[in-house]
């Protein structure tokens, strides 16, 4: 029986940004707007079983009311709104587990969101405010009126593993499969593997097939950054060609290797860099990117984009203690008449967006500590959401070989059919068509799941329960296991794999991800400990098979054949791609400058990109665990905006303690992608240095997102912004120890700017030293320190007063020095509080250092 349960708060506040929001979609006739909460909930209760439940778990005597077997009575036009089936619903999985832990009956419940719409409505209105507000299409469903609750996969589906023909297929057919199928291989990609089948005498199965998109995406593989690529740069001095047969990925590792600085413990290797923080920890970073999946769907976009990010952390064998977030949107003022067919509202992204991040750090209990937020009309189509972590772990705790015999354990999140195809869709360009072939790569993240995650890990690692972990990121299991099998040979089952509701096919259980789900190598002597552990944790563990030593990825679903391939085959056959990129660097403008006015310095500081982002900032908890020194606010009224974070880890001993920064400059790198590396290098710099940070011990993560690298001018720019990342590395002594590459950004062949964030990890050496941009007093002496060459290429000066500069600024020769010196005044108490220069320059960081004081 399927009883549904009301809940509404008489003085509920979420109805106030609906009624606020719909004068901004042409809907003036809202008055109010009351939430209610719906939850389906199916199973043989009692009356009194579920009046307790309801008691118990779903509301709040003080502020709640509840219908119980009812609906509550409409106030005005009434929507309806619900997850589509087979989603993720993490309110209904842990209204299910606070039921068993009452002692009730087992029950399945699906819920809802209701919505009553008050005021003077036409049925224009209200499908606007459902289409435009209340409702994504992408993972919802929704109806004027009451919703039935509908189970997902109540009906259990023959198991069925198809072959796939590919013997006679012409290459025009093989392309089309290759798009009907979302897997997003090239014409060489898809001959490679027609060759390898007609071999072996035989067709792929579809699992086969996925399985190879998975692992030759894009998204996995990398392959544009290993591609073979000749260059073409004509500058000033005429045109050089440039060739990089190893690919760009090794002449980032290069630079690297030359460095290696004693305190660097991992880099691109794991999934995440490790560097030293004391004689006894270790911390690990990484910042991934959310970009497709956040244009559908923003919360659940940026929601499993901290969620896979921290589960990165996870997966070197570090617990979480903090998240950045940097963000780039399309004007929030957009006119609608502007907004391209088949895209969301930049304003309504971008609060998805930030609702999404906030909700998963803040259930993680994670402080987000540093980040930025940019608007450009150019990510309009395609906006950018860069997620990152921060972890610490024991020194030299962090295990990486599996052994032949030890178990394929998986641990953590079911699997359902959302997730399936997140690697080949983001290795792909959108248009207004991606909805409709892809909905099911977004999803909706489960934090409670993940928490329990990182308590087990943590002290799984500590009772060495394993000898390998790795994240089951984009490609579900195909991924994990595939890669931490690829020395080896894995034989797997997936009979015993979890799901979330019967009726899946093999396939979709071998590439579905989870954000909150890990893969680990257990031996089987302390399989019956790692058990035990998650019980105590209520963390779901499932023995999938064990390593074979055979070097053959075999897969089965109990007696069904579902993958069977040579491990080499996998990893490497993928043909290496050969591009060719072209660049012409922008003849110098020299521009007259107007003379500078309040009126100029109130236009920077009223621009989006330097205007206040409190009203994101409060939404995320910076506080939480107790180690933040240096908060994204600082001064007297927590007004004034910092340069860094600075953090102490919990359990750390000694007076050190972590810096995270970073740098971001687009506008630059239209003009010279080259300087906007050097640029965005120089700024995490400064900001790290302003705030006590050691400019000789920091370490730098690359996230490069840009447009179709098989066009010559997207990689020519690319090409150069990497050549900038090198010689960057280089001048200041950092080597990269993480990156990420999210290409294919673009909207009907709309590319972004090509943008390269670069986050910065670094440590403070003695946090009573600690400085940020407000500790000035009355009479202290204001300094500027560098050169200010008049530059105003990429600058907001140059966007708000139509100047059309492109001389960019260059770094100094070697700017260590002057860092060097400035930490050194900062080390002996010298300097009470420090600014760094960057949009809107020298007005703009002396007038936020007026706000912060």
């Amino acid at each position: 029986m399927t009883v549904r349960i009301d809940v509404t708060a008489p003085d509920d506040p979420r109805g106030g940004p609906v009624v606020a929001n719909a004068r901004l979609v042409g809907v003036d006739g809202l008055t109010s707007c009351r939430v209610t909460r719906v939850h389906h909930v199916d199973g043989a209760l009692s009356p009194e079983e579920l009046d307790r439940l309801c008691r118990e778990v779903l509301i709040d005597p003080v502020v709640d009311e509840a219908v119980i077997d009812g609906v509550t009575p409409a106030q005005g036009r009434v929507v309806e709104v619900a997850l589509m089936p087979g989603a993720t619903d993490p309110d209904a999985r842990e209204l299910e587990r606070a039921a068993a832990n009452l002692g009730l009956q087992e029950i399945r419940v699906v819920t809802a969101r209701r919505y009553d719409l008050i005021g003077d409505l036409s049925d224009t209105d209200v499908a606007t405010l459902t289409r435009r507000l209340l409702a994504n299409d992408t993972i919802e469903i929704s109806t004027e009126g009451e919703l039935p609750a509908e189970f997902a996969g109540v009906a259990s589906a023959d198991v069925r593993v198809d072959d796939v023909p590919l013997a006679e297929l012409s290459d025009d057919d093989l392309l089309r499969l290759s798009k009907d199928r979302v897997l997003s291989l090239d014409l060489t990609e898809m001959q490679a593997i027609q060759a390898h089948f007609a071999g072996e005498g035989r067709s792929p199965t579809d699992a086969e097939l996925e399985t190879l998109a998975q692992t030759w995406s894009e998204h996995c593989v990398h392959k544009t950054f290993r591609a073979r690529i000749n260059l073409t740069h004509t500058s000033s001095d005429g045109e050089v060609t440039v060739s990089f047969h190893d690919g760009l990925l090794p002449a980032l590792r290069e630079v690297t290797e030359e460095l290696n600085p004693p305190w660097l413990r991992s880099a691109f290797v794991d999934d995440a860099g490790i560097v030293a923080f004391d004689g006894y920890h270790d911390v690990a970073f990484k910042v991934e990117t959310h970009n497709h999946p956040s244009a559908l769907e923003p919360f659940g976009g940026a929601n499993t984009g901290v969620g896979g990010v921290v589960r990165d952390v996870i997966g070197v064998s570090a617990r979480p203690i903090a998240c950045t977030d940097v963000l780039c949107f399309g004007p929030a003022d957009l006119p609608d008449d502007e907004l391209p067919t088949g895209v969301l509202h930049p304003r309504r992204i971008r609060d998805g967006v930030v609702a999404g991040i906030g909700d998963y750090g803040n259930k993680l209990g994670l402080p987000t500590v540093n980040g930025s937020v940019l608007y450009d009309p150019g990510y309009v189509g395609n906006p950018l959401v860069y997620c990152g972590a921060l972890g610490i772990l024991p020194h030299g705790s962090h295990p990486t070989e599996p052994q032949v015999g030890d178990r394929i354990i998986s641990l953590g999140g079911r699997v359902g059919r959302d997730g399936i195809h997140g690697a080949t869709f983001s290795s792909a360009g959108m248009d207004a068509s991606t909805v409709d072939h892809v909905g099911s790569a977004v999803q909706i993240g489960d934090p409670i799941t993940e928490k329990g995650l990182i308590e087990v890990i943590e002290r799984a690692r500590d009772a060495k329960l394993y000898n390998a972990i790795t994240d089951c990121g984009a490609g579900g299991f195909s991924s994990s296991v595939g890669e931490m099998g690829e020395d080896l040979g894995v034989e797997v089952d997936l009979s015993v794999v979890p799901l979330k509701y019967p009726g899946l096919q093999p396939w979709e259980i071998w590439i579905s991800e989870a954000q909150e789900r890990i893969v680990i190598a257990v031996p089987p002597a302390k399989l019956e400990a790692l058990q035990a552990l998650c019980g105590a944790w209520d963390v779901e563990v499932t023995d999938l098979g064990r390593f074979t030593g055979d070097q053959r990825l075999v897969v089965r679903h109990g007696d069904t054949g579902v993958v069977d391939m040579p491990m080499a085959f996998l990893h490497d056959g993928i043909p290496r791609q050969e591009l060719v990129g072209a660049w012409t660097d922008s003849a110098p403008v020299e521009v007259t400058t107007p003379v500078p006015t309040v009126a100029h310095v109130l236009q920077l500081l009223a621009h989006p990109n330097v205007a206040s982002k409190e009203d994101i900032i409060r939404r995320y908890d910076h506080e939480v665990r107790g180690g933040t020194v240096v908060r994204p606010y600082v001064g007297p009224e927590a007004d004034g905006p910092a340069d860094a974070a600075v953090l102490k880890p919990l359990g750390t001993e000694g007076h050190k303690a972590v810096v995270l920064s970073n740098g971001i400059c687009p506008s630059v790198g239209r003009h010279d992608p080259h300087a906007m590396a050097l640029l965005a290098m120089d700024e995490a710099v400064r900001n790290l240095v302003a705030v006590g940070g050691d400019p000789d011990q920091v370490a730098v993560l690359d996230n490069f997102c840009w447009g179709d690298p098989t066009k010559p001018d997207r990689l020519g720019s690319l090409v150069r912004a990497v050549q900038g990342c090198t010689d960057g590395a280089r001048t200041y002594r950092m080597p990269f120890i993480s990156g990420k590459d999210s290409l294919f950004n673009e909207f009907d062949g709309e590319a972004i700017p090509g943008t390269l964030l670069i986050s910065a990890l670094g440590l403070v050496p003695d946090l009573r030293r600690a400085i940020d941009s407000a500790g000035m007093q009355t009479g202290d002496d204001l300094w500027f320190v560098g050169a200010n060459e008049g530059a105003l290429g990429g600058s907001l000066a140059s966007d708000l007063f139509d100047l059309d500069a492109t001389r960019v600024p260059t770094p100094l020769d070697d700017p260590l020095l002057r860092y060097r010196a400035i930490h050194a005044a900062i080390c002996d108490g010298k300097v009470t509080a420090a600014h760094d220069c960057s949009e809107g320059g020298l007005a703009v960081a002396v007038s936020e250092m007026a706000i912060a004081a």
